[in-house]
């Protein structure tokens, strides 16, 4: 069984049908922490934001902790005026009725079709239903929050202290408007690590940075998405090394942003674009990404075609200076470019190489310490049917 949100101690979870999408395909999930959990949460950066994300960020911001997180797919409550916060309140309201919580102890997420209303009774009317399958498997909670996606993303780790064991697990979803700054994309992400407020906010952010804000599949950023992490302390060990937190919530952030990049609409391939010799990480990052989201560089990875030349073309638009003779490129470990000089023979083993379903691409840009990830996928013709026939 895949391990995830519900891998530490007092955590449990569920997913129903509700009625938002088509009979047979869960709609409706739910995370309840037992005792209830310190919160810290990342939020899309669309200025367009869903009411789900405005009732969560003010729910973290309250420190009055969490009690359960609830999601819904197939409506993503955006654009929907005043009624739409209504009806994300609503969701607060009558999960923690059944919890004797606050509602603001409840985080709210959805996503969807934008600028459809949510159907909120279709929901307050399958509450009984989702309650009454809470356990810790959370597989129907990881297929409820499906939109787009080909296959639910769980990732769960053991971290080994010298006071103990505590445990960390995710579950997200997202396939298609992935770009950086929280795109669509969801992730709840829990431990049972005792955990200070502050401290669980500053391992987020840091964690975030690299892995959730390192990917992209079409540049796309939406409205809706956002990771929280939870820590309800059950397991009785505190995460007094916060680096090692960090490195072991940025294990688990990572395992899921990849299975997101992995699962892009129409995606075939999964491409790791690794730069240094930056001035800085800043440096490093803005052409990663710049190469990352490359609709060229996308497509050429797609027909496994060596084309090297459009790596190098979209890092030189990226707006950081650097001396294109002091550049060394190379593909799935072979070299095609040194100090600015193309390497003879590298067209024909780099083309074989592409045909591998995972590819690395490095790029050395000059002898800084500044370096960074970034994760891709290739664009393909399935990529365009899928988004043409959504609402369909």
């Amino acid at each position: 069984m895949n391990k995830g949100v519900c891998h530490p101690q007092g955590f449990r979870s569920s997913g129903v049908w509700c009625g938002i999408k088509k009979p047979g395909l869960l709609d409706l999930g739910l995370i309840v922490s037992e005792p209830p959990a310190q919160i810290a949460g990342v939020f899309t950066q669309n200025v367009a934001r869903a009411a789900p994300v405005i009732w969560t960020e003010s729910a973290v911001r309250s420190g009055i902790g969490c009690h359960a997180a609830i999601v819904n797919s197939g409506n993503a409550n955006c654009v929907t005026g005043e009624s739409g916060l209504v009806r994300a309140r609503r969701m607060a309201e009558a999960t923690a009725e059944r919890l004797n919580c606050m509602p603001l102890g409840v985080a709210v997420a959805s996503t969807g079709l934008i600028g459809a209303p949510l159907p909120i009774e279709k929901i307050e009317a399958a509450l009984p239903d989702l309650f009454s399958k809470l356990s810790t498997d959370d597989a129907a909670l990881s297929e409820a929050m499906m939109t787009t996606d080909r296959y639910t993303k769980r990732a769960a780790i053991d971290v080994e202290t010298p006071e103990g064991v505590y445990r960390i697990g995710g579950v997200a979803k997202g396939a298609g408007m992935i770009a950086p700054n929280m795109a669509t994309m969801l992730a709840f992400i829990a431990t049972d690590a005792m955990v200070e407020r502050e401290a669980l906010d500053a391992a987020l952010r840091r964690a975030v940075d690299d892995s959730f804000n390192a990917i992209t599949v079409d540049g796309d950023t939406s409205t809706n998405d956002m990771a929280i992490v939870m820590a309800n302390g059950a397991s009785g060990v505190a995460a007094a090394n916060h680096d090692l937190f960090v490195t072991s919530l940025l294990e688990v952030c990572q395992a899921l942003a990849k299975m997101i990049v992995r699962d892009g609409e129409g995606a075939t391939k999964l491409a790791e674009i690794r730069v240094t010799g930056a001035a800085d990480k800043a440096s490093a990052k803005q052409i990663a990404k710049t190469i990352a989201e490359s609709p060229l560089v996308k497509t050429a990875l797609h027909g496994e075609d060596p084309n090297w030349g459009r790596i190098l073309a979209a890092a030189g638009r990226a707006g950081v200076p650097f001396d294109l003779n002091a550049c060394r490129l190379s593909i799935q470990g072979i070299l095609a470019l040194e100090r600015g000089t193309p390497v003879e023979g590298a067209e024909e083993p780099m083309a074989e190489a592409l045909k591998a379903s995972e590819i690395a691409i490095e790029l050395s840009i000059g002898p800084g310490d500044g370096r960074a990830v970034y994760w891709t996928c290739d664009l393909s013709h399935e990529y365009v049917t899928i988004n043409s026939a959504y609402r369909t």
